[in-house]
């Protein structure tokens, strides 16, 4: 685990040429003809500490998905379709190429624009071991060498880099979480007996937090104490992580089966469990490079599987689910409370994208227990909204304005859940073209929202659902369709999925995954609804030969009458939403002041009232 360095004879890298032109200098100084700079840190976070924020400091770009590819006269950023707009507004597109990187990789781009025999650097604390993998594959039919860095250039180039995050981490109190950490361990170290393994290395805070049961504050949005863990079989664990952020409520909760050592002693562990013959169990998917190559080098017998905290966090426990329905009616409250006032606001004419996103800041920040939000409010009006994952700025920030639509997408960290949810609102009187698209999205999200399916199906199959309304019309939106949602962690997490080319990891009672589909219409608007949803049993009619499972939902805001087109909903359609709109007005009415919930009752009337 390294730390931020700082050098005097650092540049100052005025711009985003300057800073370009140093890194290819201090390429060229190592010998290196290309290198790699994914947006990661050493634990494989979406969201990173401020002091790995390396791809930002090359590039400009702050999209939490992208890789940056160099060469000495071409560059590149990959990013997916999330963020392709995204990236061509904050990169000086003189310097770099956008492309998809759901059709070039990292390593098809250099193939395609290096000669023979290229020498490819990349840091082997920053990409997986299959990443590197997938890297010298790609490079091998261009005799290409593939280079690990003991030293990142751009922490040589950052003069200003940030020092590394030290925030106390917290106890997860048993009531939010339901089991015991030494039940988590237990149950983990079983699972390692099943596969052969003496130890497990754990490298994804995540994993870490939901098996002893801490939060920490090291990333944004995330709750997450950053640090390495080996598991024994035995079910102790080896703690590694900075001594400052354990509190003494902490250490007394981790008990004498959890050892806390420094980060500097995680290296010298796994040669000691190299020597020993220890069988060591880690994920080639989601463990930095640079471990595989450290028991490479100590000749350790490596057991290489996807880590098994993963799987075993994915469904809640009861505690959790109701953890989650308590966070999701606050924090459902809370955003209505923000839509009433956007419906006052937005006919004044002074409202625009910055400030809606403060004022529903200012709302959530007053419900109990809301810890911040758990990822940046995407606030966009008009053709902004078009943008998947938009970041609101002084310079894009525009007016809400009569006759656009205003996309909507935020969440919260409750000490008992995290909350997504997105919601589209017309802005005075809404196009026909607008209505019609809104009305497909809504099929789409209702389409999903009332499916059954037999255990054992995967998100992928499940993803047209969602689609087909669009499909009739020609039209499609490039996002999966549904994530994965931590409690109290992050508001993407795995392995379940719903997407075209997602995970095949079965969908099980108890975990929790976002129903989003979308349209965006390039320069024009955004659409999107979003909630989440649990997976849950559903009671198989007579007759059934396959055991039945379902989804409840569980976020709680109205979806805008306005933009729907009751024509092109079956009666069965208009029921869900009906039914869907009576049950936020019961469930959140009275967490409400007199004007809100005056305005709840309009907005949730049944549509087929008019």
């Amino acid at each position: 685990m390294r730390h931020p360095r700082r050098s005097a004879e650092s540049p100052p890298a005025p711009d985003a040429k300057a800073r370009l032109d140093c890194f290819r200098r201090e390429l060229k100084r190592r010998k290196l003809d290309g290198f790699v700079v994914p947006r990661a840190d050493e634990h494989q976070n979406e969201y990173v500490p401020p002091s790995a924020e390396r791809l930002a400091w090359l590039t400009g770009f702050t999209g939490s998905a992208g890789t940056a590819v160099v060469l000495p006269t071409r560059a590149a950023l990959l990013t997916d379709g999330r963020y392709t707009l995204q990236a061509r507004d904050e990169i000086d597109t003189r310097l770099w190429r956008v492309r998809s990187s759901a059709t070039v990789t990292p390593g098809g781009w250099f193939a395609a624009k290096a000669g023979l025999k290229v020498r490819v650097g990349y840091d082997p604390w920053l990409m997986t071991q299959a990443q590197v993998r997938n890297l010298r594959a790609a490079l091998a039919p261009i005799a290409g060498e593939v280079i690990a860095c003991a030293e990142n250039p751009i922490d040589i180039l950052w003069r200003d880099r940030p020092p590394a995050p030290s925030a106390p981490a917290r106890v997860h109190p048993l009531r939010f979480a339901g089991t015991p950490h030494a039940a988590k361990r237990a149950r983990i170290a079983e699972a390692l007996r099943r596969v052969g393994a003496d130890a497990l290395v754990l490298t994804l805070p995540d994993s870490i937090a939901w098996l002893l049961n801490v939060r920490g504050g090291d990333v944004p949005h995330t709750p997450l104490m950053l640090a390495f863990a080996v598991l024994h079989a035995d079910r102790k664990i080896d703690l590694f992580v900075d001594a400052r952020k354990l509190t003494p409520e902490v250490r007394r909760h981790l008990g004498r089966g959890i050892r806390a050592r420094a980060p500097a002693e995680f290296g010298p562990e796994l040669d000691a469990l190299a020597r020993a013959g220890r069988r060591i169990h880690v994920c080639p998917e989601t463990a930095a490079a640079w471990i595989f190559e450290r028991l490479a080098a100590a000749k350790g017998r490596i057991v290489p599987g996807y880590d098994p905290c993963q799987d075993a966090k994915a469904p809640k426990t009861p505690a959790e689910l109701a953890g989650i329905r308590r966070a999701h009616r606050r924090d459902g409250a809370a955003l209505t409370c923000f839509l009433a006032w956007l419906a006052r606001e937005t006919p004044k004419g002074d409202v625009d994208e910055m400030r809606a996103a403060r004022i529903l800041d200012s709302f959530r920040a007053e419900v109990e227990g809301f810890q911040g939000p758990s990822f940046p409010t995407i606030s966009g009006a008009g053709a902004n909204g078009a943008v998947v994952h938009y970041r609101v700025s002084a310079r894009t920030n525009r007016r809400l304005s009569a006759g656009e639509l205003f996309l909507v997408d935020s969440g919260g960290q409750y000490f008992d859940g995290t909350t997504d949810v997105t919601r589209t609102v017309a802005v005075g009187r809404p196009s026909a073209e607008m209505r019609d698209r809104f009305t497909r999205v809504l099929k789409g999200h209702i389409a999903v929202a009332t499916l059954v399916f037999p255990e054992g199906t995967a998100g992928r199959q499940i993803d047209a659902f969602a689609r087909q309304a669009l499909w009739r019309a020609g039209l499609d939106y490039e996002h999966g369709t549904g994530h994965g949602v931590g409690h109290f962690l992050g508001v993407h997490e795995g392995p379940q999925r719903i997407a075209k080319g997602g995970s095949a990891a079965a969908l099980r009672p108890g975990m929790v995954v976002s129903n989003e589909p979308g349209y965006y219409k390039t320069g024009a608007y955004g659409i999107r609804i979003e909630n989440l949803v649990a997976v849950r049993k559903v009671k198989a009619p007579r007759g059934a030969e396959v055991p039945l499972l379902g989804f409840e939902a569980l976020t709680l805001v109205p979806i805008d009458r306005a933009l729907i087109d009751s024509r092109l909903l079956t009666p069965d359609e208009i029921s869900w939403l009906d039914a869907y709109h009576a049950r936020v007005r019961r469930a959140i009415a009275p967490l409400l002041n007199r004007q809100t919930r005056t305005w709840l009752t309009r907005a949730t009337r049944p549509l087929r009232a008019g």
